[in-house]
C-alpha cells in the first residue's frame, strides 16, 4: 500500500474513532458519577463488586443447570403420574374400578383425585405467576403437554400447598391435587440463605474493618490540616494498619522537627533583631544629640541630620518588616473572633492615618477561628498598599458560597481602590518577597498578607477593581 492510500485510509477511519470516543464519553461520565469518591466507599466497592459477580455466577450456574434439571425432572414425574391416572380412568368406566384407582393414586402417588362427570373443561384462565423467580410452572405445563396429550389447566393460586390440575376426559373432568413438595426442592431455600447470608456477613465484616482503617486515615488528614493552619493539637496516636501507623509516626516526627525548626529560627531572629536595633538606637541618639547650628551651613547641617534620621527610621521599619515576614506570625493560636468587628477596627486605624475608607459589612457578627493579630497585620498591609496608591478605598465583608460540589462557605473581605492597579500578568509576581512596584517599598506587604491568609486555610487573589484600580480578595474558611 502506498503512503497516499494509507493516508486516505487513516483520514477515513479518524471520524469513526472520534464518533466512538464521543459515544463513550457519556458512559464514562456516568461511571465516574456512580463510583464513590471516598476511600471507604471505593474499598467496599472493590470488595463488593467481585463478591456480587461471584454470587451472580454461582446463582446462574445453579439456575441454569442444577435447578433447571431438577425442576424438569420433578415436573416430568408428576406429569407422568397424572397422565397414567388419566389414561386408566379413560379406559375404566366402572365406578368400582375408578374408586380403586383413586385409592391407589392417593396411597402410592400422593395424588388427591376427584371426577366431575359430564363436565367440560373451560378455557384456561389467565392467572399471574405464583413463583415468578422459579421455572416450576413453565416446566410443569410443558411436561403435562408432552405426557397427557389432552386438554388441561393448572391452578397454582387456589391452594398454597398443592397444585390443582384439571384434565378433560371423554366423560368428564378429572381434578388432581398434587402436593407442591413433589415439584419443589426444599434445598433451594438453604442455597439462597447461604448465598445471601454469606455475602452479607462478609460485607459487614469488610465494612467494619475498612471503617476502622479509614477512620485512622481521616484522623491523620485532620491532624495534618490543623497543623497546616497553625493549630497545635499535639502528636496523634498511631492506629490502624501498619502502613497507616508508619504514616502517623512519620507525621509526628515531622511535626516535632518543624516545631523545633520554628523555635530555633524565632530565637535566631530575636537575636538578630536585638543586634540590629542596638546600633540603630545609638545612631538615633547620636543624631538627636548633635548641636543645632544656625546660618546657611547650619541649615544644610539640619537638613543632613533630618535626612539621616529619616534613613534610620526607614531602616528600622524595614527590619521590622523583614522580621515579621520571617517570623510568619506563627506563634499566635487561633481563637473565635468576629471578622466584621476586626475589619472595622483595622479600617478605623487606617482612617486615623489619613485614608478615606468606606466599609460595607453585614449587621450580624461573622465569627470564625482567627489569629486576630496576624489577620490585622494582613488587612493592614492591604489597606496601607491601597492608601499609598489611591485616594478612595472600599472594604466589603460577607459570606460567599464555595464552588459547586465543595460545600460550605467562605468568609470574604474585599479591598477595592481607585489607584493605578497592577497589570494582570504581574499580579502573581506581586506576591513574591521583595517584589515592589513602588519606590521606597520593601515588597513584603503582599507576601506577608498571603502567608497569613494561607495559614488560616484561605488565600488572597488580585483582580481588577470596579473602582478602576486593584481589588484584593481575601477568603477564609468558615
Amino acid at each position: 500500500m502506498s503512503r497516499a492510500a494509507a493516508a486516505r485510509d487513516g483520514a477515513a477511519t479518524a471520524p469513526a474513532r472520534l464518533s466512538r470516543t464521543a459515544a463513550a464519553r457519556p458512559l464514562l461520565r456516568l461511571l465516574r458519577a456512580l463510583v464513590p469518591r471516598g476511600l471507604l466507599g471505593r474499598s467496599l466497592l472493590i470488595i463488593l463488586l467481585p463478591l456480587v459477580i461471584l454470587q451472580a455466577v454461582a446463582l446462574q450456574i445453579f439456575y441454569g443447570s442444577h435447578l433447571d434439571v431438577i425442576s424438569r425432572r420433578l415436573a416430568a414425574g408428576v406429569a407422568g403420574d397424572v397422565g397414567m391416572v388419566a389414561e386408566l380412568l379413560a379406559r375404566e368406566s366402572l365406578r368400582e374400578e375408578r374408586a380403586w384407582i383413586f385409592r391407589q393414586a392417593a396411597w402410592r402417588l400422593d395424588l388427591a383425585l376427584a371426577f366431575e362427570e359430564g363436565a367440560t373443561l373451560e378455557p384456561p384462565a389467565r392467572r399471574g405467576a405464583s413463583m415468578p423467580l422459579l421455572p416450576l410452572e413453565e416446566d410443569l405445563a410443558a411436561a403435562l403437554g408432552e405426557r397427557l396429550r389432552r386438554p388441561f389447566d393448572t391452578d397454582w393460586q387456589s391452594d398454597p400447598r398443592s397444585v390443582i390440575i384439571r384434565v378433560q376426559l371423554p366423560d368428564g373432568v378429572l381434578h388432581v391435587e398434587a402436593p407442591r413438595k413433589r415439584l419443589f426442592a426444599s434445598t433451594l431455600y438453604l442455597f439462597v440463605i447461604w448465598l445471601v447470608g454469606s455475602a452479607l456477613i462478609l460485607f459487614v465484616v469488610a465494612a467494619l474493618f475498612m471503617k476502622n482503617q479509614v477512620r485512622a486515615i481521616r484522623r491523620l488528614a485532620a491532624a495534618a490540616e490543623a497543623f497546616g493552619l497553625g493549630r497545635d493539637i499535639g502528636p496523634i496516636k498511631p492506629e490502624g494498619a501498619t502502613e497507616v501507623r508508619q504514616a502517623a509516626s512519620a507525621f509526628n516526627a515531622m511535626q516535632e522537627r518543624i516545631r523545633r525548626f520554628v523555635a530555633q529560627r524565632t530565637e535566631m531572629l530575636a537575636g538578630i533583631s536585638h543586634d540590629l536595633r542596638t546600633p540603630l538606637t545609638r545612631m538615633r541618639l547620636a543624631l538627636a544629640m548633635l548641636p543645632r547650628r544656625g546660618g546657611a551651613e547650619g541649615g544644610e547641617g539640619q537638613d543632613d541630620i533630618a535626612a539621616l534620621t529619616q534613613d534610620v527610621e526607614e531602616m528600622e521599619r524595614m527590619i521590622a518588616a523583614y522580621l515579621a515576614f520571617a517570623r510568619g506570625e506563627g506563634t499566635e493560636q487561633p481563637v473565635a473572633a468576629d471578622l466584621v468587628q476586626l475589619v472595622r477596627d483595622v479600617a478605623a486605624r487606617a482612617r486615623r492615618d489619613g485614608a478615606e475608607i468606606a466599609v460595607e459589612a453585614p449587621p450580624e457578627p461573622l465569627v470564625l477561628p482567627l489569629r486576630p493579630d496576624a489577620l490585622r497585620r494582613c488587612l493592614g498591609n492591604l489597606l496601607d498598599n491601597a492608601r499609598k496608591h489611591a485616594r478612595r478605598i472600599a472594604v466589603t465583608v460577607g459570606r460567599v458560597p464555595r464552588a459547586a460540589g465543595a460545600g460550605g462557605a467562605w468568609a470574604q473581605v474585599t479591598v477595592d481602590d481607585d489607584g493605578p492597579g497592577i497589570p494582570e500578568e504581574a499580579r502573581e509576581e506581586a506576591f513574591r518577597p521583595f517584589a515592589s512596584f513602588s519606590a521606597g517599598g520593601t515588597g513584603l506587604g503582599l507576601a506577608i498578607a498571603r502567608d497569613i491568609a494561607r495559614a488560616h486555610g484561605g488565600d488572597i487573589v488580585l483582580e481588577r477593581s470596579p473602582l478602576g484600580g486593584l481589588r484584593a480578595r481575601v477568603r477564609l474558611p468558615v
